[in-house]
């Protein structure tokens, strides 16, 4: 694990859209993930599991939005994980600290691991 946003609630769920999650440029970079970056998103109320890739999202805006098929696997309101995954050397991996945020019911990031 490289990067992971615990309990996030999802704030939209855009059916029109051709996928991926848009995600708060805000939450982005305190979880360490970029632009286009797969994810895997993971539903709190349904356990319903996704993987697919990262919008930047206008920050400070809180924004968590499925997009495209995914929309129909999350609601507004849901809570959500979402984890990114990176290949490296063992080595280092063993000595890796992933980005870990918990945000609060407005997804305003308040603390980090």
């Amino acid at each position: 694990m490289k990067s992971k946003i615990h309990r996030v609630r999802v704030t939209e769920a855009n059916l029109d859209y051709i996928g991926s999650v848009t995600i708060d440029e805000n939450l982005m970079d305190a979880a360490n993930l970029i632009e286009n970056e797969q994810v895997h998103v993971f539903n709190y109320r349904n356990g319903e599991r996704i993987i697919t890739y990262v919008i930047k999202g206008e920050r400070g805006s809180g924004v968590i939005c499925l997009n495209g098929p995914a929309a129909l696997k999350f609601s507004e309101g849901d809570e959500a994980i979402i984890v990114s995954y990176a290949d490296m050397e063992f080595e280092a991996a063993k000595k890796f600290k992933p980005s870990v945020i918990f945000p609060d019911s407005k997804n305003k990031n308040t603390l980090n691991r």
